[in-house]
């Protein structure tokens, strides 16, 4: 009969991940954090609790064969544990927490503990940051004002489809299709995902490309694709400060956000794997909140003599 370790499921939890094309940096992550907990349990049960501090620093050798199934009460103190080393920031917990949450979640799906810890573990909060976008007409602004043809068709096509740097650099002639006005990309884990495109932003990547069937559309060095320090560089030679590739994706999911109200659907157009950080943009339309707020709120001058 087989024991219920970290041991013996850590890689069968890898493996489960690398087929839901998980990335390697975040099956490593995920990795690591599993690792460190499986090790924060083996040493209380194992040596004196005065002395896990001192048997911690020795992780190169740390042991996984301890059995999963824990309470909430443990967890927290492995949190206040990690907190008491180093002064980690909401986020940084934030990403411990999931981690192993996502862990067992998976055994207790596989029937290997009666209930899932993690349950009744609270997430620190995050103070809100508001996103710093450029608004549409911003970024028609900011294209016009480019005379490389290539440099402007870049950002053009950021804000046209939503998409990364990475995706951008790895776009092949042949992955366009000009009549459907699509794009075929290929995400974080080998993700692929279909992007629209307007017509306008094709009819400049058909005369950019001259032709072309094949090979990258936007090329760099040897005739390889573009590299993504390149695209950086033209966003800090033309954007404004602060202004970069990220923020146009900003920009393309909030305007679509604000015309469509349709969340699922910017999900899906920016490759995220959960709805969760799309809903980041439900934040950004300060305009609508502004109509709202001055059509229904009583105090405001328009409802004054309601």
């Amino acid at each position: 009969m087989e024991n219920n370790y970290f041991s013996e499921w850590l890689p069968r939890f890898n493996y489960h991940l690398k087929m839901r094309n998980y990335s390697p940096k975040t099956i490593t992550s995920y990795e690591q954090v599993i690792r460190k907990f499986a090790y924060y349990l083996w040493l209380r049960r194992n040596v004196e609790r005065n002395e896990i501090e001192t048997h911690w620093e020795d992780l190169q050798n740390s042991r996984m064969d301890t059995e999963m199934e824990v309470t909430p009460i443990i967890v927290n103190d492995f949190l206040a544990f990690l907190t008491s080393r180093r002064n980690y920031k909401a986020k940084t917990l934030h990403r411990i927490i999931s981690s192993l949450s996502s862990f067992y979640r998976y055994i207790y799906i596989q029937g290997i503990i009666k209930t899932n810890p993690m349950i009744g573990i609270d997430r620190p909060r995050i103070k809100e940051q508001e996103l710093k976008y450029l608004k549409h007409n911003q970024v028609i602004r900011l294209m016009n004002s480019i005379q490389n043809q290539r440099d402007k068709l870049i950002i053009r096509t950021i804000y046209a489809t939503g998409i990364r740097v990475s995706e951008l650099c790895g776009i092949n002639t042949e992955d366009i299709d000009f009549e459907e006005h699509t794009i075929r990309i290929k995400g974080k884990g080998g993700k692929i995902r279909t992007v629209f495109m307007d017509s306008e932003t094709l009819d400049e990547i058909d005369r950019f490309s001259a032709g072309k069937i094949s090979g990258p559309l936007f090329e760099g060095q040897q005739g390889k694709n573009i590299s993504p320090r390149t695209v950086q560089h033209i966003f800090t030679k033309y954007a404004p400060r602060g202004i970069t590739p990220h923020k146009i994706r900003h920009s393309y999911a909030s305007e679509l956000y604000k015309r469509s109200k349709n969340l699922r659907v910017v999900q899906e157009n920016l490759g995220h794997s959960s709805i969760q950080t799309t809903e980041i943009y439900l934040h950004t339309d300060v305009d609508e909140r502004r109509k709202v707020y001055q059509e229904y709120f009583p105090l405001s001058n328009r409802n004054m003599e309601k």
